[in-house]
């Protein structure tokens, strides 16, 4: 009676004990062996498991591997390694450990850089306060979503005037290599508004990680903040993980009632990752070599991003895109699948135009629904005098242009350099959200009314008349 009752304790860490237990049990009767190895696969005899389940490899020097079961063949599992393939040998035990990948999550893993596994990176334990949650969980339900009705500051001149975005929005970063996306990562972990950062970086050069945690999060932006990492040399199992891990960290806390910023970079990556798991599996290739089990996890993946009845996860994802080819497979797709897309230029790189957002091909979808009319209005204008300037820019620079031909482009040359100034800023400034925005409706209104004055005096010379002098 006294084990039964203190089985009934409702104590998490006594429950979490007893769950161990369990599994231990369970996992140890669900075996097999290695049969065959074939690139970074294995091919598993005498067992079962189910697609998720996660196992444990034991090698001939007492190694162990961890592996995600990702198919079938026959009646066999096919394993893809979350480590590297060293000293496997056919014939090497293999045994189930849990039907489902879990990570551990508390308030108290905020600072800390962890792996695909929620395994300290930083040299430090991990704190004893932490709770074990499954990683692969399914999105909220559509009518579980209450409408995103809130704006977010993110401290960012283009985009909280130009591209508004909302608490619990979904966005991507879509530029080619090189061209600001880290840099662009670091402004909006700085200035958010948010309760809580996690950031995944998925697939990056091993060296960025630390140059990101230093120069662009700083010691401030660590304080708040969850970083998960899997880099480039890092298996595609591992790499396809630390999304999971990520977004699952991110809803915890978005389940305590706070407001997480999700920063993944890249969802590209992940999509390549996946590509070489569904091949390995035996997946056809479809569009530029990617099998159908990329374009089935990627709605899997941002839909768990967004804003619940608890809380909200406002997810920037960074999508790389081939030959600044906007319109390849996974940069299509995830434009239609999130709320919004934001274009980052090469061109406006190689003008020093910092950050360069090229506005005109980026899309806030909630931004009308977020601000004012007037404010709504004054971005439309903006939007009106950068097309005109775009559209007549090649006359321009080769100097084809006569002042005073068009009202329009002579005003869209005017605001020019307004425009500019509004647009551009230092990676470290973050710009205050309310004064952003009464910036530019004032510059709007102002280049409305020096359009109107000009529409006057135009019609005053065609009608024959004095124009009437314009007051300084």
């Amino acid at each position: 009676m006294n084990q039964i009752a203190s089985l009934a304790c409702p104590a998490l860490p006594r429950l979490e004990s007893i769950e161990s237990l369990i599994d231990s049990s369970i996992t140890h009767r669900v075996s097999g062996r290695v049969a065959a190895v074939t690139g970074e696969t294995l091919e598993i005899e005498g067992m079962t498991a189910p697609i998720g389940a996660i196992c444990e490899l034991s090698t001939g020097n007492d190694r162990k591997i961890n592996a995600r079961v990702i198919g079938f063949r026959g009646n066999r599992p096919i394993l893809a390694p979350m480590q590297r393939l060293v000293a496997v040998s056919a014939g090497d035990r293999v045994r189930l450990v849990n039907h489902h990948s879990k990570i551990k999550v508390g308030p108290s893993l905020c600072g800390r850089v962890i792996d695909a596994f929620g395994e300290p990176l930083d040299g430090r334990p991990l704190p004893s306060d932490l709770v074990a949650v499954d990683a692969d969980r399914s999105p909220p339900e559509s009518l579980d979503r209450p409408p995103i009705d809130q704006a977010l500051q993110t401290g960012v001149r283009a985009i909280d005037t130009m591209l508004t975005c909302g608490v619990g929005q979904r966005l991507g970063i879509f530029a080619g290599s090189g061209v600001g996306k880290s840099t662009l990562l670091g402004m909006l972990a700085r200035g958010t508004n948010v309760d809580r950062i996690v950031i995944g970086m998925i697939g990056e050069r091993g060296r960025e990680v630390q140059e990101f945690i230093d120069r662009s999060l700083g010691e401030e932006g660590l304080k708040r903040s969850v970083v998960v990492v899997a880099t480039s040399d890092r298996p595609a199992a591992q790499r396809v993980s630390a999304a999971w891990t990520a977004t699952a960290i991110a809803e915890s806390f978005r389940e305590q009632g706070e407001n997480v910023l999700l920063l993944l970079d890249s969802v590209t990556r992940f999509a390549m990752a996946q590509r070489e798991l569904g091949l390995a599996a035996g997946e056809p290739p479809t569009t530029r070599g990617y099998p159908p089990s990329v374009f089935n996890l990627l709605p899997q993946l941002v839909e768990r991003a967004g804003r619940t009845k608890s809380g909200s996860i406002t997810a920037f994802y960074t999508v790389l895109v081939e030959g600044d080819d906007n319109n390849e497979p996974v940069a299509d797709t995830l434009r239609g699948l999130l709320d919004g897309h934001i274009m980052l230029s090469r061109k406006l790189t190689s003008e020093a135009h910092w950050p360069p957002i090229d506005v005109l091909e980026s899309l806030s979808r909630l931004q009308p629904h977020l601000v004012s009319p007037e404010l709504m209005k004054a971005v439309s204008s903006a939007r009106g005098h950068l097309s005109q300037y775009s559209n007549s820019a090649d006359l321009i620079s080769i100097g084809a242009y006569r002042a005073g031909s068009d009202p329009k482009t002579d005003l869209a040359i005017a605001m020019r350099g307004p425009m500019k100034e509004l647009l551009t800023q230092s990676a470290d400034e973050i710009a205050e959200f309310a004064q952003s925005q009464l910036q530019i409706v004032n510059m709007m209104n102002q280049a409305d009314m020096a359009s109107q004055m000009a529409a006057q005096q135009q019609q005053q010379v065609a009608g024959g008349e004095q124009p009437a002098p314009v007051e300084s």
